[in-house]
């Protein structure tokens, strides 16, 4: 008997599965975040080689024979060094296959369809969107970071959340609503204290101080204040939930060649669920067939089954995870 290995290696969690032929799940590992680009190689490898034997139970390694690892941050395998660490976890771990890591925007995409081509917008913490074609990625458009871009993330959301309140107290605007939650979040119940315009300066410095005192993408905690804000009717907030989505959809029809009618996967915290960012996109991409991205490492599970058993590969179910 022989099988497929699937991984969705995140940031903040690492999800395998076990698959065989028929698209049953026979088993499931576990761990923490992988992405190389926030952990050490070391690390992230290790904690990817657990999950994957943590899946494979009392199952036989190489009886593996195929391993597809979808990972945040698989640009760093570029470096030599960092790709020989993840491959001398695979042959730890006793794999004999060959294990492709690939972005975790084209397992996500594969979660949701099995068309090969089409488009995955990603909105996390950061921001991508990918053109998919032959269920690989072929090109993006945005997500450059949270330095140089990720316009519509969470991290940006949360950006303009503290921007928007430093701009009500620079102009003495008032406070209520989304400023009033941002000052709470970022500095207690003592960051409300504004009586007069001292004390609105010293807030002010205040809330840059403690935003400058985290690495910059901590600004991510705040985008859920926004979405509660703007569901409250706050202008502001729908301003910036606005342009968020205005962001992201324009960049997934760049993504796209004029009269294409592939699918569009929308993957992560802004763009799923109940968030008013995703609403505002789905509108926005109107006569498009618009997806949401299900289960990331079922996408990588059905990769690997290909790899493995062909194109007739059932698609692994939920149910059966």
């Amino acid at each position: 008997m022989s099988f497929a290995v699937g991984v969705d290696a995140g940031g903040t969690s690492t999800r395998a599965a076990l698959v065989d032929a028929a698209g049953a799940v026979l088993g499931t590992g576990r761990g923490e975040g992988a992405n190389p680009n926030a952990h050490a190689p070391e690390v992230a490898a290790g904690r990817i080689a657990g999950a994957i034997t943590a899946a494979l139970g009392a199952h036989d390694p190489g009886a593996v024979r195929a391993c597809v690892v979808g990972m945040a941050g698989v640009s760093k395998l570029s470096d030599q060094d960092v790709a020989a660490v993840f491959a001398a976890a695979w042959t730890r771990i006793g794999l004999t296959c060959a294990v492709r890591t690939v972005a975790d925007a084209e397992v996500a995409y594969a979660s949701a369809t099995p068309a090969p081509d089409g488009t995955v917008v990603v909105a996390g913490t950061g921001s991508i969107v990918g053109r998919i074609r032959k269920r690989r990625l072929a090109g993006t458009t945005g997500g450059y970071g949270w330095l140089l871009g990720d316009e519509g993330s969470a991290f940006w959301l949360g950006r303009e959340a503290v921007r928007s309140t430093l701009e009500a107290l620079g102009r003495g605007r008032p406070l209520d609503g989304l400023p009033s939650a941002v000052l709470t979040a970022a500095l207690g119940p003592s960051g409300l204290d504004v009586r007069d315009d001292a004390a609105r300066l010293a807030a002010s410095r205040a809330l840059i101080t403690a935003a400058n005192a985290e690495a910059p993408v901590r600004l991510a905690r705040f985008a859920p204040l926004v979405s509660a804000a703007h569901d409250a009717g706050e202008p502001a907030a729908r301003e910036i939930v606005t342009r968020a989505a205005g962001f992201l959809a324009e960049n997934a029809l760049a993504a796209r060649e004029p009269g294409e009618s592939t699918p569009v996967v929308l993957v992560g915290s802004v763009l799923t669920g109940a968030s008013p960012v995703g609403e505002l996109v789905r509108r926005r991409l109107t006569g498009l067939e618009v997806l949401t991205s299900s289960d990331g490492v079922l996408g990588a599970a059905w990769l690997a089954a290909v790899d493995a058993f062909g194109e007739g590969a059932p698609r692994p179910r939920p149910e059966r995870y």
